[in-house]
């Protein structure tokens, strides 16, 4: 489906509900430009209990209109062939539909909650813009902000990116999926990478990456000396009559330094496998990831990177099932979990979560969904919490 959001998600996405098709394409001189995205929205009511329904504190539940794990969407891109090359480049503006896209949080009792309201805004976030060249016989080379490479599959194989996942009851331009509870999120990221060509299934891609920090940014730790991130990935898609799948490896490491020196300074790094498979209407998912320095639980947003600002040990992964009934609605379950250890303190985080939903074509662009997610988190074995999400509505794409 050419370039939709100049990357696999829609084309994973679409695939995935029988609602595959190409973007509004313009030939111009010797451009062609591709126009797609998609909007979506959704009803949630969530439940809280335990340590999450005091942490709410206002109520032991959530009802809101909400955008879902795939942000509403506009893309932009354009292709052509000069000089023996394939050049492209992609812009994709992402936002929310609530009140307050603004907030820093899609859980309403993290820090940077706010809640909507009367000439409430929203955000727009550029999450790609970048340009790539190559040839078919040598590889291709990206420059600029796009999908980061390592748990890049881990979230494209995941079921609830046409729906919600965990992270419902919030603000901000999107939920969670299974971020944090069973993947670190990939993120939006500079880098230069490269891809190699295509040699009967098997490709490889490694990239140089913006350094982030970590959160050791306050008080003697506030000068934080960044190295480049660096990551790489190998996959082999398979495909016959009855059988096709992709399996994959990728990595990650980026050295954290802080002016304190060697006590305080740390490298993170994780490595991940999986594999997905379908045969027939039946669609199979398995992952798993490893690493220190990853994550960190913070107000219940473990998943994303550096963010807990510790040497940690981190690992998690998800298992998912897939089926396609006859009416061409897809049913689907998935269960997972992320585990951090922070080796400081020894404290123990545990995000764990199942899911269950069924995403049905209205037409080749228009899908309903329909989910149930199951959120447990626990505190070192002895503060829990647990959110309970029904969430209705639809994505279309265009």
């Amino acid at each position: 489906m050419n370039k939709k959001l100049g990357l696999a998600v829609a084309g994973a996405l679409l695939a995935a509900s029988a609602s595959a098709q190409a973007g509004i394409t313009i030939p111009a001189g010797d451009w062609t430009i591709d126009v797609g995205g998609n909007v979506n929205a959704y009803y949630t009511h969530t439940n809280y209990s335990g340590s999450l329904k005091h942490a709410a504190g206002i109520s032991d539940t959530a009802n809101t209109v909400q955008t879902g794990l795939l942000p509403s969407a506009l893309g932009i891109g354009g292709k052509t062939r000069q000089n023996d090359l394939d050049i492209s480049f992609q812009f994709t503006f992402f936002t929310g539909i609530d009140s307050n896209g603004a907030a820093s949080s899609v859980y309403p009792y993290a820090s940077g909650y706010a809640a909507s309201g009367a000439a409430g805004s929203n955000s727009l976030n550029i999450r790609q813009a970048y340009m790539t060249f190559g040839d078919a016989s040598w590889g291709t080379v990206k420059a600029g902000r796009d999908l980061g490479i390592f748990g890049g599959d881990a979230i494209l194989s995941d079921m609830t990116l046409l729906g919600v996942g965990v992270g419902s009851g919030g603000y901000g331009s999107s939920t969670l999926g299974r971020i944090g509870s069973g993947y670190m999120y990939a993120d939006w990221v500079g880098q230069i990478s490269y891809t190699s060509p295509n040699w009967n299934g098997f490709q490889f891609a490694v990239g140089a990456r913006e350094p982030w920090t970590n959160s050791l940014v306050s008080g003697s730790n506030s000068a934080v000396r960044n190295d480049m991130g660096y990551e790489g990935k190998v996959t082999y898609d398979f495909k016959n009559d009855d059988l096709s799948g992709r399996v994959w490896l990728s990595a990650i490491s980026q050295r954290h330094d802080t002016d304190t020196g060697s006590a305080t300074s740390y490298t993170s790094r994780g490595i991940d496998v999986g594999a997905k498979a379908a045969v027939g209407n039946l669609g199979l998912v398995g992952y798993y990831y490893d690493g220190k320095g990853l994550s960190g639980p913070q107000s219940g947003l473990s998943g994303l990177m550096f963010l807990g600002g510790n040497k940690t040990d981190d690992k998690g992964g998800y298992v998912q099932a897939t089926y396609v009934i006859p009416t061409g609605t897809k049913l689907g379950a998935s269960w997972g979990q992320s585990v951090t250890e922070n080796n400081h303190s020894n404290d123990e985080f545990k995000n764990r979560s199942w899911i269950v939903g069924a995403y049905h074509p209205i037409t080749k662009s228009l899908n309903l969904v329909a989910e149930y997610t199951n959120q447990k988190l626990k505190y070192d074995n002895a503060e829990d919490g647990e959110k309970k999400t029904v969430s209705l509505g639809a994505i279309l794409f265009f």
